[in-house]
């Protein structure tokens, strides 16, 4: 797969309306590829998961393009009401994890804030007919009527995709879950809310194993919140999660049932200068996501202006730091006035390690390449929805004469944001979610 300073991005794809009235429940809140790369999931604000297929006869082409139909729609979750807390608890999906495949059928995670569905996708394209104790429109025969027995026979009938929800984990999260993560043991699962991480096994849904709580005794003492959690993609044993504090913990279940003690402990050394401690230093430096390596050496923490690249091996820094958003640094006050300042922005890596994206406002999003130390900003814009268009990079003015190509940091739209992104595990492909739009982009024809 190319290093990405030097890939020209071009259009592909965009998906959704592109009225400029927006309803809520279509904004999308999350996009995940599956491991080939061959179904794309987008989970919304409504409850409903999308998948895309991609398109067999884009993936022949020479040069292969990244294109992608519809595959599948399904109502995932429906709002729902907890009396004993008079809370409302929402239908929006907050992640999607994807199980790898091991026959026809497809199957992945979905959750919104309390219950985690495990869902079945499966292709039907044959159906019995002959039935002798029913009609094949399903009505039952008399039995009196029956007076010869038939063979049912199976005919071909037009492709059908179903999506069948197998098991449903519920009652096990007294907080929001922010977070699903599959154990590469394919077996069992992790889900984490503000204060606990729980360990499920896939068959099992009356219970689950609390291996992470730290709510305190006194909530009054309360001092930090898990933000993000997964597990390590070849060691079954070992985890990370990420606090509002900051700091990255890795645990090893081996070592405990109850992983409260770390095995190890990534944090950022102090600033010294007291110049830089802000009223907004604790906010800002609150991890929103983080996500390890393909290759399980490396992991990518979010905080709100930059994004970190830590070695699993190595506890006291980050080995990179590539700055988001830096010339927000001056504004944060009245982000924090309009609650931008709480956005949570999620990261991704490409297939082989060597590059980082993530998202941005004014539907910027930044792709760091790591070999080259290039970055460039894109924007998912509909002024460029022609097929093959190259994306033209974006730069930021934040003071003094403004170029012709650069925006002014005054008037940059906060309210479009790209929270969500998403790399082709095997090509550089990625999809990136623009309020209700899904846009894919590809390396240049």
């Amino acid at each position: 797969m190319a290093g990405n300073g030097e890939t020209s991005w071009c259009f592909s794809q965009i998906k959704g309306a592109l009225d400029d009235d927006v309803t809520e429940a279509d904004i999308i809140s999350c996009v995940e590829f599956n491991h080939d790369g061959e179904l794309l999931a987008t989970g919304d604000k409504g409850g409903r998961v999308v998948i895309f297929q991609r398109d067999p006869s884009s993936k022949a082409s020479t040069p292969r393009r990244g294109e992608y139909n519809v595959y599948s729609t399904f109502q995932s979750h429906e709002p729902e009401f907890d009396y004993l807390k008079s809370l409302e608890i929402e239908e929006k999906i907050n992640k999607i994890r994807w199980l790898k495949r091991k026959n026809q059928s497809h199957f992945l995670l979905s959750t919104n804030d309390k219950t985690i569905k495990l869902w079945k996708v499966s292709e039907r394209d044959k159906r019995v007919e002959g039935y002798n104790t029913r009609e094949d429109n399903g009505s039952i025969r008399d039995p009196s009527s029956i007076n010869s027995l038939r063979v049912p026979s199976i005919k071909p009938m037009d492709l059908m995709v179903e999506a069948s929800p197998r098991r449903i984990f519920a009652n096990a999260h007294t907080y929001h879950i922010n977070s699903i993560s599959v154990n590469s043991d394919q077996e069992t699962y992790l889900s984490a809310d503000d204060l606990r991480i729980n360990l499920w096994h896939l068959e099992i849904t009356d219970q689950s194993f609390n291996i992470v709580d730290i709510k305190p005794a006194n909530m009054e003492e309360l001092t930090e919140v898990i933000t993000a959690a997964e597990f390590h993609p070849t060691e079954c044993n070992v985890f990370v999660y990420s606090s509002s504090k900051g700091t990255i913990r890795l645990c090893d279940m081996r070592s405990s049932a109850l992983c409260d003690r770390h095995a190890k402990l990534f944090e950022e050394p102090e600033d010294v200068d007291t110049t830089n401690k802000s009223f907004f230093r604790e906010i800002i430096s609150s991890i929103s996501d983080v996500k390890l390596s393909n290759s399980g050496r490396y992991m990518i923490s979010r905080d709100y202006l930059s994004i970190k690249v830590w070695d699993l091996h190595m506890e006291t820094k980050p080995i990179e730091t590539y700055p988001v958003h830096e010339y927000l640094r001056t504004k944060l006050c009245s982000l924090y006035e309009n609650d931008c300042i709480f956005d949570k922005f999620e990261c991704c890596w490409n297939g082989n390690d060597s590059a980082i994206m993530t998202g941005s406002y004014n539907n910027f999003f930044r792709i760091f390449d790591r070999n080259t130390n290039k970055d460039v900003t894109l924007e998912a814009s509909r002024d460029i929805i022609k097929p093959k268009t190259v994306l033209k990079p974006r730069k930021v003015c934040t003071g003094g004469k403004r170029k012709k190509d650069e925006i002014s940091v005054d008037c940059l739209a906060f309210n479009k944001r790209i929270l969500h992104t998403a790399w082709h595990p095997l090509e550089n492909i990625i999809a990136v979610a623009a309020t209700n739009n899904l846009f894919i982009f590809q390396d240049k024809f």
